[in-house]
């Protein structure tokens, strides 16, 4: 039975009462000092986007794209497959910038009856595809690789190094673009980081190049193509866990839940709660729902209990969009324990 939020906490007859932080509910109620609402026992956590970056995703994945293909048509005329593996490393800097982007985008499109909760999750299917095609096509540039090791194709070196020069500059120009958000978005911080991983990779293939033209050992080239593609598969294989495990409601990376319980039960107001479970809404967003057992003997009101655990969630965990059900009575499982 769902009672009056405003008196979950005070008559102990009535059993739950539902209370919501969400953002993406309409804007009919009226805010308090603290960013809440209060209507219908409804809080929602007003969430400012964050800035757009995206003129520096277009002029990124128009440089990488553009070198992408330079770089794969230098590497087939030049016979070396460490630029080949180069470039489908740079594939995955042209993939990650267009996911990072797309979940920028995503994340202000606005819910649906079909969609309640938007497009959000379509980032999280998105890594998942590119990790995926990814680990593919690093394989076949392995599987070349190991023949050419057997083989005694003749590569040219100085075009090796030329090549792999411009791609220093614009691995380098790309992550320039996106500094100036690094330090206060995650999302722009991974591509900015990526970028200039990347703009060092690309000075190994340099100084591979350097070497051929200074020893003759052809072996060199796939040699560090199997490096490059060693370092692809590496990273790759970290992007395709984190979007399994976010794809089947995994606990976000980053988040403890049992420290998230934790804050939750030293909330004042609240003496125990149960079927607690976090999951992320997109690459960049996390939920929780959480029922909260409310001791009718205090005074605290049920909308201060919300505004203050919806505060330590947002603050602590960078949580904004959770749920709260408030109980008067304990439930039949152990109340200090998530259960199902």
């Amino acid at each position: 039975m769902t009672s009056d939020p405003h008196h979950a906490c005070d008559h102990p007859h009535h059993d739950t009462a539902a209370l919501h932080d969400h953002a993406d509910h309409d804007d009919h109620d009226h805010a308090d000092g603290d960013g809440h609402s209060h209507g219908f026992g409804f809080g929602h956590q007003h969430v400012h986007a964050p800035t757009s970056f995206g003129a520096a995703f277009a002029i990124g994945i128009a440089l990488n794209t553009a070198y992408v293909a330079g770089e794969a048509l230098w590497g087939v005329w030049a016979h070396s497959m460490s630029l080949l593996a180069d470039a489908g490393h740079n594939l995955s800097d042209v993939l990650g910038l267009a996911g990072a982007w797309l979940a920028q985008v995503l994340a202000t499109r606005p819910s649906s009856a079909r969609f309640t909760y938007g497009l959000r999750r379509s980032t999280i299917l998105s890594a998942l595809a590119n990790a995926t095609i990814l680990l593919l096509v690093t394989g076949g540039i392995v599987w070349e690789s190991v023949l050419r090791l057997f083989s005694h194709e003749m590569v040219q070196g100085e075009i090796i190094s030329w090549v792999a020069l411009v791609g220093i500059a614009v691995n380098a120009v790309t992550a320039l673009l996106f500094m100036k958000g690094a330090s206060s978005d995650l999302n722009i911080r991974g591509a900015f980081l990526h970028m200039a991983a990347d703009a060092v990779m690309a000075f190994s293939v340099v100084i591979a190049g350097l070497l051929i033209s200074f020893t003759g050992y052809t072996i060199i080239d796939p040699i560090m193509s199997l490096i490059v593609s060693a370092s692809i598969v590496i990273g790759t294989w970290s992007l395709l866990r984190r979007s399994l495990d976010l794809a089947l409601d995994a606990v976000p990376a980053g988040i403890d839940p049992d420290a998230v319980q934790t804050a939750l039960l030293s909330v004042e107001g609240v003496s125990g709660l149960h079927h607690l479970h976090i999951w992320a809404m997109s690459t960049t967003e996390t939920a929780l729902t959480v029922h909260l057992l409310c001791d009718p003997t205090h005074p605290v009101s049920p909308d201060r209990i919300i505004a203050r655990a919806a505060a330590l969630l947002r603050t602590q965990f960078d949580i904004a969009h959770p749920t709260f059900q408030l109980e008067t009575q304990p439930a039949v499982c152990d109340t200090h324990q998530p259960c199902c």
